[in-house]
């Protein structure tokens, strides 16, 4: 099978799943979390590179108090219970967004969990927390208006090659599929400049039942699709 070298994928309904059972929405995310165990295991196995997970967008802080402390706790606990099974798989963990504006307790469990993992040469897990589209291409200009002013960086040299590098996984590929869930059509201020050739895949199944099954049938449709970047394909 053609894999992709960088699967990014939008976690969607959580919320949706508890519903239609009647049960609060924190028992969704608990089942979402069980999940990405499942579908990082199963990344892992299949030989994909790049797996970047969409956790908690900067558009999440407008939830509820009670659900956001919820969903920083539940970040906390996974990370602390998955990181020796990620460390004797060789998985590598990486963060996008702002970590500076998390709590403090996460910022500590997730800098560990980094440190922990940076010699890892598996599957790069690659974790969107704090993160928005918009915000990281703001924060590259912030950087390169800075670098502009201390004379680091001149104009003339400014490329989306270099542009790039001042993006939050600078050394990351671009993602060549995202899967969202939840049947939603939209990226929602996911990888805004990365995704600009994504194969994009969306299944209706709510993220707490997505398996290891879904990832493949995702992989495999991904297979069969003739990637062209903007040019011309010859007849």
């Amino acid at each position: 099978m053609k894999l992709p070298e960088h699967v990014a994928i939008i976690m969607d309904g959580n919320g949706r799943w508890a519903k239609e059972r009647h049960l609060p929405r924190i028992a969704g995310h608990q089942k979402g979390a069980k999940v990405v165990h499942k579908i990082v295991k199963a990344s892992s196995d299949i030989g994909i590179k790049v797996l970047t997970l969409y956790v908690f967008s900067s558009e999440n802080w407008k939830r509820p108090i009670s659900e956001v402390k919820f969903l920083m706790g539940l970040l906390g606990r996974y990370i602390r219970k998955e990181i020796a099974e990620l460390q004797s798989n060789n998985v590598k963990i990486m963060i996008i967004g702002r970590l500076s504006e998390l709590p403090d307790s996460i910022q500590t469990i997730l800098k560990e969990a980094i440190e922990k993992t940076k010699n890892n040469q598996g599957l790069i897990l690659n974790l969107a927390i704090n993160y928005g589209g918009r915000q990281e291409i703001v924060d590259a200009v912030g950087k390169v208006a800075a670098d502009l002013k201390n004379g680091s960086f001149k104009i003339k040299d400014l490329s989306e090659k270099n542009f790039s590098q001042y993006l939050y996984a600078q050394n990351l590929p671009d993602p060549d599929l995202i899967i969202r869930t939840a049947g939603e059509k939209r990226l929602s201020n996911f990888l805004l400049w990365q995704s600009s050739y994504a194969e994009l895949y969306v299944t209706n199944t709510l993220w707490p039942d997505f398996s290891q099954e879904e990832l493949l049938l995702a992989l495999e449709d991904y297979r069969k699709r003739k990637r062209t970047f903007g040019q011309r394909v010859k007849s």
